[in-house]
This record gives C-alpha cells, structure tokens and sequence, in this order.
C-alpha cells in the first residue's frame, strides 16, 4: 500500500511539472506572457482631435488648437487603477502629426502649444502618474503622418524612427508599442494638400523598426494588424471569435491588409504565436466629442465585451476618450467603476473550491487548477476523449464557467464540449473549439449539481491550468 502511494504521488508530479512535457510549438516569449497575465488595460485618445472634435485630423491644425485648461493624468491614472486595469497605451501622435511631447524633430507639438506656455511634456507627466499608480506605460505612434512634408519618402522613415527612439529612450519602461493600420492617403503635407499613396508591405521596413525596439525596450510587446508580439482582433467593436488560435502564419497578414478580417481567428497550424487585441472605445467615438457623453456604453454592453475578448482567449484594451479640460470625464469613470465592481464580486469566489475532481473516473486534486497560478497545470491522460467531472455535495447556484490552458507550452485544445448537471440530468451548455489562456462561458443562473468538461481533440495532452465556477448574483 505505502509503495502504491508512492507510486501516486510521482505520477501526479510527473503531470503538474513543465519540464515533464514537450511544447506544441509555436510556444509564447516571455514578454508575451506577462502581457497576456495582464488581460485589461486602457487606451487613452487624447491629442489635437479632442480640441477639433474629429477623429482623424487633416495634420494643417494650429498648434495654438491643443489647449487643456484642467489636464490631470493623476486623475486618469486613479479612475484608471480604481477600475482593475493594469496599463495605458497613450496616442502619443496620431494620424495629424501632432506630438504630445516637446519633440526635436517637428514643431508640431505641444512646444509651440498654449498649454503650460510651451513648456509642457504631456508623455513625461502619464509617466509619472503611472508610476504612481503603478500602472504600465504604452505607446501608440502612428506610422502616417498627414502633417509632415515628406511622408512618403525614405527621408520620413528616419524621421518616424527618430520619434520612436524619443519615446522609447526618455519615459521609462514602456510595456506596449502600438502601430496603427491606417496608412497612406490624403493630407496637409506640409502644405502640398495631396494624396500619398504607399505600399504597406515594404515602405516602413518593419523589420528594421522592429529590431529599434528590441533594442530600446527589450521587454515591450509589439502590436500591428500582423505583430510580431500582438495582431488585431479584426474589429472594433470588443468581440474575438469564438474560434480564436493564438497561432499564425505570420506571412499571411500584413499591417493595413483589406481582407484582414478573414484571418482574425488565427490558424490552427500557425508558425507563430501572436494572440489578438481586443480594441474598443467605451463611447461611440475613439475621441471625445461632447454630444457623446449621453452615450458611453451600458454597463450590461461592457460585460458582455469583457465576456466575448478576455473570455475568448483575447485581451481587452478599452479606450477612454479624455475631454477638452483634460479630464476622464464623470460619465465614463462611473461605468468603468461599475464594471470593476461587477468583474470583482462575480470572480471573487471560486464554487469549485472543495469539490470532488475526477479526470476519466480518476480521482485527482483541484489544487494545480484553483490556485490563480497560471504556470501550475493538471495533465490529462490523451489528446483525445478526456472527460473531467466535478460533483459538488450539494447544489451551487452559479451561471460562469472558466477553464484555461497552461499557454506557456503551446495551444493545444481543438474542441470541447461542457455540461451541467440540474435536476439530476446533464445539460449542454456550449459545443466549443478554442481555449487557450481563459474561455469563460456564461449560462442561465442554475442550481448546479456538478459540471463536466470533454476535451474531445487536442494537439497534444491538454495541460489545463485554472478551473473556476462563479455566480454573477
């Protein structure tokens, strides 16, 4: 008996230990899995466009237009934190040009602004507030400039990376770079007011700009339609698909594709891992335009985001669009606080806890799939026909279900099937396909009795790392 005990234990060992199994390649880096454990962060559209109340600006706007009368990124920073979110990717320039920092390459920013006398660095001040707060910093810089007289030509490429170089050198640790996939069309220019046509694919010369970033910010992950680190979810309106593989032929994709949309849900047998993005604005507008504050997203739409991108093996990058004083305007905090309140009390506690286990009518122990640890995981036995019951000793009023895999070694599961048990009789919920780093899957408020998940194909032995059972009640 005591060698059969011993015999128990090594095997449970042998199926919680990373090192006991192969990767499924493509497998995450590691800036990639720290951005991935982040899950919910802000986007923050505050630039020369809330001042002309457009969302794209033509880039012949005065510098004088730029003028914040209350501008406080502490403010920002708080509501920020106070609402669950881990970062803030800030429009540092958008399509217009300007600069939100006293930039050496244009005069086009805010050092020929009103605001603080020319004197202010509206980059220098999110810096410090998110150390404050600790929250980490992102940057969006978009690759079109509509203000500057060479864009188009090989000259405008220094230009752009000498931006990028200013932003990466003097703010601090910067977690993400966010590459925009508008590019190219009608402009200022400098005063030409032409059309600029350019081909997507080779006038960056992304390699080149990638590398810069490698070597500024080693530990940043790199957003654009295609990558390297993270690809658009293919839409703006919060939802992944149901399908979603991290894995893709990063050949496939290109930033500002037209049929982008088609290869949203990733590929199965993708060469590399690029998780998506999940980018929506909390109001109509990515900008703030006044006759939208009766217009930010209900509480019950924001749910359902969260559910359908981070739920969906996504993050979600939820913009707020600051006001002409420079605030986070009272309408969009309220809901962000309110949607941090629900998220909180729904996931505070997990109803499987202290429930029986079993993988295949094998008793095993909950403690590697509830500990909130990511990189722990349970091992089941196939890649095929795996079913694991979970039975409570009496009834749990609950209605989200939550699975996940252990990424760190590959993608694995193809598809699912889970069930609960009401009334003494099992129930389909959801027929299912992807997993990957979190699957939450919402049902009508039930007494359950037990639950039980079919991992019915896989790539490999499913590794899955959490399990949760909570009620939205």
């Amino acid at each position: 008996m005591k060698n059969f005990i011993i015999l128990i234990l090594i095997v449970f060992i042998h199926f919680s230990c990373n090192d006991s199994f192969e990767p499924v390649n493509p497998i995450p880096s590691e800036r990639q899995k720290v951005w991935q454990e982040m899950e919910y962060y802000a986007f923050i559209h505050f630039n020369m466009n809330t001042f002309t109340n457009l969302e794209w600006g033509y880039g012949n706007e005065s510098p004088s237009t730029f003028n914040p009368t209350e501008l406080d990124t502490d403010q920002w920073a708080r509501i920020i934190k106070e609402s669950g979110m881990k970062g803030i990717v800030i429009t540092a320039k958008h399509h217009d040009g300007f600069s939100l920092w006293p930039s050496n390459y244009t005069e086009h920013s805010v050092k020929n602004s009103p605001w603080k006398n020319g004197k202010g660095d509206l980059i220098k001040e999110l810096q410090n507030s998110c150390e404050k707060f600790d929250l980490k910093l992102g940057i969006y810089l978009s690759p079109w400039d509509r203000n500057h007289s060479e864009y188009g030509t090989e000259n405008y490429i220094k230009y752009f990376r000498n931006q990028l170089t200013e932003l990466l050198t003097n703010y601090g640790e910067i977690f993400e770079v966010w590459f925009d996939g508008a590019n190219g069309g009608s402009g200022f220019y400098g005063g030409a007011d032409d059309i600029r046509k350019v081909d997507k694919k080779t006038y960056y010369d992304w390699p080149n700009t990638y590398s810069l970033i490698r070597k500024l910010q080693p530990n940043a992950v790199i957003f654009s339609d295609s990558g390297p680190d993270i690809r658009w979810v293919g839409n703006e309106k919060g939802y992944a698909n149901k399908t979603t593989w991290s894995n893709i032929y990063r050949d496939s994709v290109y930033t500002g594709m037209v049929d982008y949309s088609k290869f949203s849900s990733g590929q199965e047998n993708g060469t590399h891992y690029i998780p998506t993005e999940t980018d929506v604005s909390i109001r109509p507008g990515w900008y703030y335009h006044p006759e939208q504050d009766d217009k930010v997203k209900s509480l019950e739409k924001l749910i359902d985001i969260y559910f359908n991108s981070v739920g969906l093996n996504s993050s979600l990058l939820l913009n707020i669009p600051v006001d002409t004083r420079g605030l986070i305007h009272e309408n969009d905090a309220q809901r962000m606080i309110e949607l941090h309140n629900y998220l909180k009390s729904t996931f505070k506690n997990n109803l499987i806890t202290n429930s029986k286990i079993s993988i295949n009518k094998r008793k095993v122990s909950l403690k590697n799939v509830t500990d909130k640890d990511f990189n722990t995981f349970h091992a089941l036995k196939s890649k095929e026909k795996n079913i694991i019951t979970i039975s409570f000793n009496k009834e749990r009023p609950a209605n989200i279900f939550e699975i996940s895999e252990n990424i760190n070694l590959g993608q694995r599961v193809k598809a699912f099937n889970f069930e609960i048990k009401v009334n003494n009789k099992w129930q389909t919920i959801e027929k299912g396909t992807t997993i990957g780093s979190k699957r939450l899957i919402r049902f009508s408020n039930d007494n359950v009795q037990g639950l039980r998940i079919s991992i019915l194909d896989s790539k490999d032995v499913p590794l899955i790392s959490e399990l949760g059972l909570y009620s939205s009640n």
